[in-house]
């Protein structure tokens, strides 16, 4: 009787070049991203109830920006990649580059022919961004989002961020001036950081009746 030999198979790792693994990595992101949109927008409404535009406001900037997204979509890849929507109580900011002025004056069109924008912020710039531009603009706003997050004196949940060569893009709702200046402090406090763009409204105090 013949004694079976034992064979092993040692695995072979070959070293994945850095561009391949960055855009691995970002195609990740994108696809977590898209899940979070279908998975997380339970969770958004379910938390939208802490927020200053309440259950209906939260969902009908989502359905606006949804339609925003659409379109740009409908538009052209490079309006998909080069083009961030943020839709806060109807006013639609628009942040990212795209290569000339005539591709922005398209998307601000566009933007107000949209369903439910009551304003459109265009904040589009000229040029492109580098994988490293894009990389650095995504820790700047994952910073941010962490130290707003952890500051017990502001509601971070009622403020998006935007960050784009390194300018950060603030919309949303500040309880008060004090804790607006706060946000700002912190963006300030981080690294790369070279301009801050606010379009925070101020909560409207209620007048006694």
């Amino acid at each position: 009787m013949t004694r079976a030999r034992k064979i092993t198979v040692k695995p072979v790792f070959r070293p994945i070049p850095l561009l391949a693994a960055f855009v691995l990595l970002v195609g990740l992101g994108l696809l977590a991203g898209c899940a979070g949109a279908v998975v997380g927008g339970g969770a958004a409404l379910g938390t939208a109830a802490y927020q200053e535009r309440g259950v209906q406001g939260v969902a009908r900037d989502m359905a606006t920006a949804t339609r925003m997204r659409t379109n740009l979509l409908n538009a052209g890849e490079d309006f998909v990649t080069g083009v961030g929507v943020e839709v806060y109580e109807g006013r639609l900011l628009l942040t990212g580059t795209l290569p000339n002025q005539a591709m922005q004056a398209e998307v601000v069109q566009m933007a107000w022919k949209t369903e439910g924008v009551k304003d459109v912020i265009n904040e589009l710039q000229t040029g492109s961004s580098g994988l490293r531009d894009l990389a650095r603009d995504a820790w700047i706003t994952t910073q941010l989002h962490s130290k707003l997050t952890l500051d017990e004196k502001i509601l971070a949940i009622n403020y998006s961020v935007e960050t784009v060569n390194a300018t950060i893009y603030l919309i949303g709702i500040a309880q008060h001036q004090a804790e607006l200046d706060r946000v700002i402090a912190h963006a300030k406090s981080i690294g790369y950081v070279q301009r801050i763009v606010n379009h925070v409204r101020i909560k409207k105090k209620k007048t006694a009746s």
